[in-house]
């Protein structure tokens, strides 16, 4: 199986910060930056994106119901729901091949993986300032989930896995269509920061 590549999550938190120098307007680009995952021991790269993907999603639930705190805006707080619902996926996963689950006694906001701590932060940050940021961070959260759903389904043949991703990227693909919809109402047009705008375009039209 190829070496799995994602998009680093850093790119996340720059792109937001340019974002709040913006205000709620989503004019400026966030590079896309590539790296590659490191290897966890003799642990195969279908192992390492279970684990990852696990904690992602919890990024996503702990981010929603931290800015449904906020601005009790229900789109968060039924969304979080749902994350919840992908966390238990994975975590079926996890229990099938015998993997030690990193979301195991964590409290919302920690991760075992350092850059998705920091990025907790800066989401939750960014989303704080105004509904509008906060709409605009639960859309990059799930433009940035469709991208590595994508990617892992590209590099994976293990039919759980298969399976188990293409159920969550549906639910992704969902999610963009009710941040959208929340930011058409302020007349924001989400822009792709990871998909590309085509595969943007295509969700949004169904």
């Amino acid at each position: 199986m190829k070496k799995f590549y994602q998009f680093t999550l850093l790119a996340i938190v720059m792109g937001l910060s340019v974002l709040g120098s913006l205000g709620a307007e989503p004019n400026g680009e966030v590079q896309n930056v590539s790296a590659t995952v490191p290897s966890v021991g003799t642990m195969s790269s279908d192992s390492e994106g279970i684990l990852y993907m696990r904690e992602e999603e919890k990024l996503a639930r702990d981010v929603y119901l931290a800015l449904y705190d906020i601005w009790g805006i229900r789109t968060f707080s039924n969304i979080a729901k749902s994350e919840q619902k992908h966390m238990d996926a994975v975590a079926t996963l996890i229990q099938a091949q015998g993997l030690v689950d990193p979301v195991v006694g964590s409290k919302p906001g920690e991760f075992q993986n350092p850059t998705l701590a920091a990025l907790y932060m800066s989401l939750v940050e960014q989303g704080s300032k105004s509904p509008q940021d906060a709409l605009i961070v639960g859309a990059t959260i799930e433009d940035l989930d469709i991208h590595d759903l994508e990617t892992y389904l590209a590099e994976t043949d293990d039919p759980d896995s298969l399976a188990v991703y293409s159920n969550l990227l549906r639910g992704s693909e969902n999610h963009m269509q009710s941040f959208s919809k929340q930011l058409n109402r302020y007349n924001i047009a989400y822009e792709a920061r990871y998909i590309t705008d085509e595969r943007l375009a295509g969700i949004l039209s169904r």
